[in-house]
């Protein structure tokens, strides 16, 4: 399998500032630098991600409200609850269909 990277190149610094990585339907992460969080960057990353895509997964730590709280606004649902085998941290599995 191939993943996909796509990443937010600030037009003015020429500066990577997030990336989304996809394998397939499941978002591997979204990743934005703390500097510009809250400006709409992962919103376009994941809008990007979800053109051609009728669903999308992804794994998100309960701990983690903030994400949580971006996934729900961007019409995901939790559809699962689960624990992480490497960390052992509870996560919930989260999907958004079109």
């Amino acid at each position: 399998m191939l993943a996909e990277i796509y990443v937010y190149e600030d037009d003015c610094t020429k500066q990577i500032d997030g990336f989304i990585g996809m394998n397939d339907n499941y978002t591997e992460g979204i990743f934005v630098k703390k500097a510009v969080q809250s400006k709409g960057i992962g919103k376009q990353l994941l809008n990007h991600a979800k053109e051609g895509k009728s669903t999308l997964r992804l794994s998100v730590y309960q701990k983690n409200k903030k994400a949580i709280q971006f996934y729900l606004r961007e019409e995901f649902v939790i559809q699962s609850e689960n624990i992480d085998n490497n960390t052992d941290e509870k996560e919930f599995v989260m999907v958004w269909n079109r």
